[in-house]
């Protein structure tokens, strides 16, 4: 009965994703990668598509990878700061986050990533994948008591049956997800990188829109 229970409560999660208005692909140099963007994260989904447009995402390249955790794309923490140091007058430039505790951060989970401010806002310029292996009761454990919060039952089995990173749930923003492509998503979690975790051979790609309506 329990098992049947749990299978049917990830039916009913899937089901509450499949309607969301845009698809994109990730064109990249280990095959390709298919991506929902979130509805239910606006900002972020509008943030992403106008990058796209703008060639951000041309030939970018996955230039941060580090294996079980994330690979990361777009531009550089140290490219953003050291821009805004050299040009104060522009201010530190962030999208608002949009943490919304269903959407967290499991196996294929797209993120914006950010710096250290206190109000958690993205970098405009700046997305990852979740990697990340199964985790433990133990592992999960130790996530709640330092967050001092209870995990849902199906978030806690997904991380147990497929992985994911969830000591960043709360503290980055999660706005969509593979649909297909995931093996591809783990051969460039899995490149050789040197000691800062760059890709010894470049991984690029390049994100279309492949589906898109108007809500």
């Amino acid at each position: 009965m329990k098992k049947i229970l749990l299978a049917f409560v990830f039916l009913i999660s899937g089901l509450s994703l499949k309607a969301q208005s845009t698809y994109v692909r990730f064109e990249t140099s280990l095959g390709n990668i298919t991506v929902m963007l979130y509805d239910a994260t606006p900002k972020h989904r509008d943030m992403f598509l106008a990058a796209v447009k703008k060639g951000v995402y041309t030939d970018a390249q996955f230039n941060r990878v580090i294996k079980d955790f994330v690979s990361q794309g777009g531009e550089l923490d140290d490219s953003i700061l050291n821009q805004e140091k050299q040009h104060p007058e522009w201010g530190a430039k962030r999208l608002p986050a949009e943490i919304i505790p269903p959407l967290y951060h499991k196996k294929g989970a797209l993120g914006a990533g950010r710096d250290d401010n206190p109000d958690k806002a993205s970098y405009f310029n700046q997305i990852y994948f979740v990697a990340g292996k199964p985790q433990t009761d133990e592992q999960l454990d130790a996530v709640e008591e330092k967050r001092k919060v209870n995990m849902p039952e199906m978030r806690r089995a997904l991380y147990k049956k497929t992985g994911g990173t969830p000591r960043l749930d709360g503290d980055y923003t999660v706005f969509g997800e593979i649909t297909e492509g995931m093996e591809v998503a783990d051969a460039i979690n899995g490149v050789s990188t040197d000691k800062n975790d760059v890709p010894l051979k470049p991984v690029k790609f390049t994100v279309k829109v492949i589906r898109q309506k108007k809500l």
